[in-house]
């Protein structure tokens, strides 16, 4: 198993065992080894082994409330010394037989998607690195689904690649 497919599932227990109705959470990623190195002290809170080769997920600041999940990645560039980013989020999912039925208006179509008999709570857990690796993992807030968790790579695509553009550059590099 990579590191960070532990790290996203490690994410997604930590995430599970508090329950669901959270707000999205943002995680910088970064080696340990380069975590005890810069921070000791911090590492050490953190319970990291003196000789551990692993991913810390530290929690950032709460996302913008007033904006979209994307738009709010859009703005984020990480420093050189974060390895990844992820991102736990909820959301209401319908079949795709009722997407003729789901109204134009932003609010309107919450509202009736939180009130659809044939809605799906899902949380998603979505990870990637500065190399390009990607991980996710799917929880269905079902009663029967208690520890059903789909994990994969290309689980949650627009998400990943969300994140991953948190590493690109603003402007492109003068190649002079």
């Amino acid at each position: 198993m990579s590191l960070l497919e532990e790290v996203v599932l490690d994410l997604e227990r930590h995430t599970a065992q508090e329950g669901w109705d959270a707000a999205p959470r943002l995680y910088a990623l970064v080696r340990s080894a380069e975590l005890r190195s810069a921070e000791p002290d911090l590492a050490d809170q953190l319970g990291l082994p003196p000789d551990a080769d692993t991913l810390a997920a530290l929690e950032q600041p709460a996302l913008p409330e007033q904006a979209a999940v994307e738009d709010a990645l859009a703005a984020i560039a990480w420093p050189d010394a974060v390895d990844g980013c992820a991102l736990v989020i909820e959301r209401v999912v319908l079949p795709p037989e009722v997407e003729d039925e789901i109204p134009a208006d932003e609010a309107e179509a919450a509202a009736f998607a939180a009130q659809h008999p044939r809605r799906e709570d899902v949380r998603m857990i979505v990870g990637v690195l500065r190399d390009g690796a990607r991980h996710s993992a799917l929880r269905l807030r079902r009663p029967d689904a208690e520890d059903e968790v789909l994990a994969g790579p290309d689980l949650v695509p627009a998400l990943a690649e969300a994140l991953a553009g948190t590493f690109e550059p603003d402007e492109p590099e003068d190649p002079s």
